[in-house]
């Protein structure tokens, strides 16, 4: 009876460690596919509509706004360029200097860029006449849009994932998918202190800790078609004992605006913050749509 036990315990072990090996296999496939993707958005520009909500405790509306942007290419750079606020459409003139001013400030990013990395991305070079690259998108620092799309960027964390079951998601029958993470939090600016480094550690530490995104996957094309992020306890932050963040949720979507190709939808996030005056309910949505091939030539450095 004890050898048949031991027998059914070492088929249950190889079992869950196949199961368990699959599922890392399709992970690492579907970021890398991921990756793939995320890597195609320098090749297009899109409508943006940005959207904020501040509420209270009761559901009463404090505070918000709805604003309406329009990307093109202007002189090797990505524009983002104001078309409404709150549904009001932005006068030609004021159009013209927010995109000069946005135009302005990717200028000084792109030469801090090139000053730290000891290059000339030839947007910067003071020898090139203005208005001379239109037709070359050279800026290395990344656009604002695609930079958002990076908020669900995590590694590859092998054993970290567990098969919930399969499940339908906009008439695709998917996996559903639970990632319980080490290295969603890891990455970001060198701090010189020694002490805030470690600092910084234990926060990442314990985001880590107390997260949970869940993914439904296609596993056919290898496609996340959502991340849902949750961070159940966020009470090790600091400044807890003024304001405590009662929790927090990152949602993104994906579509398919080009055959095979897919891009962010949506990026939802939902805060709850209770001061001493009472909880605030923050809502923050940013929606992709109307993706075009830009009109340049993609040489991005």
């Amino acid at each position: 009876m004890q050898l048949l036990r031991a027998v059914l315990a070492a088929m249950f072990a190889v079992s869950s460690l196949s199961a368990q090996s699959d599922l890392d296999d399709l992970m690492s496939q579907v970021l890398s596919r991921r990756d793939e993707n995320w890597k195609k958005l320098e090749q297009y520009v899109l409508d943006e509509r940005e959207r904020f909500e501040l509420s209270g405790l009761d559901g009463a509306r404090l505070y918000g706004f709805e604003r309406d942007y329009s990307w093109f290419v202007r002189e090797g750079f990505f524009i983002r360029s104001p078309v409404r606020a709150d549904g009001v459409v932005i006068s030609e003139s004021e159009r013209r200097k927010e995109e000069n001013a946005w135009l302005a400030r990717q200028r000084r990013r792109q030469a801090r860029r090139d000053t730290r990395d000891g290059t000339t991305s030839g947007l910067t070079d003071p020898t090139v006449p203005p208005g001379t690259v239109d037709d070359v998108l050279k800026q290395s620092v990344e656009p604002d849009f695609i930079q958002a799309a990076y908020f669900m960027r995590f590694k590859f964390d092998q054993a970290r994932y567990a098969l919930v079951g399969p499940d339908e998601l906009g008439g695709r029958r998917v996996l559903k998918i639970e990632y319980y993470p080490t290295l969603l939090f890891t990455e970001g600016r060198t701090r010189p202190s020694n002490q805030v480094r470690r600092r910084d550690d234990e926060i990442n530490a314990q985001m880590n800790k107390t997260s949970l995104v869940t993914l439904w996957i296609d596993p056919v094309e290898r496609q996340i078609l959502q991340y849902d992020f949750h961070n159940i306890n966020m009470d090790f932050l600091p400044g807890a004992s003024v304001a405590r963040v009662a929790g927090m949720e990152a949602t993104m979507k994906m579509s398919q605006p080009f055959p095979g190709v897919w891009l962010p939808q949506t990026i939802a996030l939902r805060a709850k913050v209770t001061l001493a005056t009472g909880t605030l309910d923050a809502r923050y949505t940013i929606d992709y749509h109307d993706y075009r091939l830009a009109n340049v030539t993609i040489k991005v450095q």
